[in-house]
């Protein structure tokens, strides 16, 4: 018989873990893991969107990482889950790849707002999401421990977006979008 993609074993609301144990589709673990997937989803789409091979590169790392960390997450905590793929040179590729870029890109000297180009725009959709999977990490690791380096890594790849944000501006000639308040 051939692999289906249906098993129907999630028709009354629940999903099992790496592991076994069996938890609602909206406990705060699969919550978590879940953000992680649409983040890589949108990774994905970026790096499909970008031509420069050196930025295409780290996002396909990411991307892998990504995967591992989700992988983690969706596994039951009670059955020794796998150590996360994510070490500190991890960490320190985004920390690199952020000082190199904001060594190329003039002072921040305003709030500016996503926009200017499609892929200036999805990078910061990657940079939210990625926000929104770290709370939820955060969260998770207030009931049950997470690894300590999948909130660094959630963390600094935040800051890594919004930065590849400014560098697609730059290398794209498109005006970053300043925030404006309103004038009284």
């Amino acid at each position: 018989m051939a692999f289906r993609i249906y098993t129907k074993t999630g028709d009354q609301g629940k999903t099992a873990l790496f592991g076994g144990r069996r938890v609602a589709k909206n406990d705060l673990r699969v919550e978590a893991y879940g953000t992680v997937d649409e983040l890589n989803s949108f990774v994905g789409w970026l790096r499909d969107a970008l031509q420069d091979t050196q930025h295409r590169g780290t996002l396909y790392e990411i991307q892998n990482r990504l995967f591992t960390v989700g992988a983690a997450l969706a596994s039951d905590p009670d059955k020794h889950p796998p150590t996360p793929d994510v070490v500190e040179e991890d960490i320190a590729l985004l920390e690199r790849e952020i000082d190199r870029m904001d060594a190329q890109l003039p002072p921040l000297k305003n709030f500016i707002l996503p926009g200017g180009h499609t892929s200036v725009s999805v990078c910061h959709v990657c940079r939210t999401v990625c926000r929104r999977a770290e709370r939820l990490v955060v969260a998770l690791d207030q009931t049950e421990a997470v690894e300590p380096l999948v909130l660094q890594y959630l963390n600094r790849l935040s800051d890594y977006f919004f930065m590849l944000a400014r560098q697609l501006s730059h290398d794209l000639g498109v005006e970053e979008v300043i925030w404006n308040t309103r004038k009284k």
